[in-house]
């Protein structure tokens, strides 16, 4: 049975010219970046030359990059780093609802150590509102962390007015933008962010390694300790393989992400336009026009998620509930309910996320799948 890949939110295929840009750094320059030998220095070089692709990318000095293990690390460090390096300034971080659980948890811990985090709402297209944000501010707010795009239903939030709002009152702003880079152009500059992480793996990089970026502006306390690699933010040998991987995909995203956005973008249009059209009582999760191109959310109403998840899956057709790292936990979709969904609704959800991979063809064959199985389903669950 072959399958259809709907899941690239959660992770998408290495690109082959990616791993062609690995493969020496496994077993001919495999040599520790640390060492001044000549295998060192190569190593060293190809880190900082991958370092200087992805601050191209992202519109920043190559100095403002650290590299970590992935998203959740740098969620972390540029959260707890901030807290910890700005805690003589105050004690509040503002966050929001729907932010992923990397985030959340680590904001759940510096409630635990008596800060004060502020959770906005969203509205029922899943936007925070820069004005509540702003009424949210006091003299003692640090910090403000909000995703660029959501990873279950792909909102788009107005990271540009956020960050006008955070720079007014002098507070550091952070995004976890780990799944808007690489489909979407963003120059931290512009939108004047001081904070920013993302992943590898969400844009046809390797999975565990990713990045922070750090405004030259911005102190940071380090939470890994040793041998002060990646300017002492980040101690511990580097992952040079998928280091020049992630510079890799960031430098193939930067010249093909608008053309293959728009690709993906009109065919997600169809899916959804051709879901809503046959398969009767769906509804479309997440801002229609403010989102992801790759991103779709749909409740199919009487027909729970995570069992039309696996019925699908016998199918070759392979989506999701939302975030692949609580798609464990058998709850609504807290982004959802965070949205104003009602709580039976939210647990007909699923979400499809297409890639550069996906064709039209499986689109068709995708639909038809998605319109046989939610009609069998609904012929002996269906009110």
């Amino acid at each position: 049975m072959s399958l259809i890949y709907f899941d690239n939110a959660a992770s998408t295929p290495i690109d082959s010219r990616v791993l062609e840009s690995m493969m020496p750094y496994f077993c001919i320059d495999y040599g520790n970046p640390s060492s001044i030998h000549p295998m060192g220095i190569r190593a060293h070089n190809a880190i900082e030359n991958a370092r200087e692709s992805l601050a191209t990318l992202l519109g920043c000095q190559s100095d403002e990059i650290v590299f970590t293990s992935g998203g959740t690390e740098a969620d972390n460090l540029a959260i707890v780093g901030v807290a910890n390096a700005y805690s003589n300034r105050g004690h509040h971080i503002i966050t929001s609802e729907i932010e992923h659980h990397a985030v959340l948890e680590t904001c759940h811990h510096l409630e635990k150590l008596g800060w004060r985090i502020t959770y906005l709402a969203v509205d029922n297209k899943g936007q925070v509102s820069p004005q509540a944000l702003e009424r949210a501010i006091t003299s003692d707010t640090v910090l403000v962390t909000i995703m660029t795009a959501n990873n279950v239903v792909g909102t788009l939030q107005p990271i540009s007015e956020i960050g006008s709002v955070c720079h007014k009152h002098g507070v550091i702003f952070h995004t976890d933008a780990v799944q808007m880079i690489g489909h979407l152009p963003l120059d931290v500059k512009k939108t004047q962010l001081d904070l920013l992480s993302l992943s590898g793996h969400k844009f046809s990089g390797p999975k565990g390694v990713g990045a922070l970026y750090v405004s030259k502006e911005i102190s940071l306390y380090p939470m890994i300790f040793g041998g002060g690699q990646e300017e002492g933010f980040r101690s511990g040998t580097e992952n040079v393989p998928g280091i020049v991987g992630l510079g890799k995909a960031a430098e193939i995203a930067r010249a093909e992400m608008i053309d293959d956005s728009k690709r993906i973008k009109d065919l997600a249009t169809k899916l959804i336009n051709g879901i809503i059209s046959k398969i009767p009582h769906t509804t479309l999760n997440g801002h229609e026009v403010h989102r992801l191109p790759t991103n779709i959310n749909i409740s199919f109403e009487g027909v729970e998620g995570e069992y039309l998840c696996k019925e699908l899956a016998k199918r070759g057709l392979c989506v999701s509930t939302g975030s692949a790292c609580s798609s464990n936990t058998h709850e609504a979709p807290y982004v959802l309910l965070s949205m104003g969904v009602e709580r039976e609704l939210a647990n007909c959800s699923i979400r499809m996320s297409l890639g550069k991979a996906n064709s039209e063809s499986e689109l068709e064959s995708s639909l038809e799948i998605l319109r046989e199985v939610v009609a069998n389903i609904r012929s002996y669950s269906f009110v």
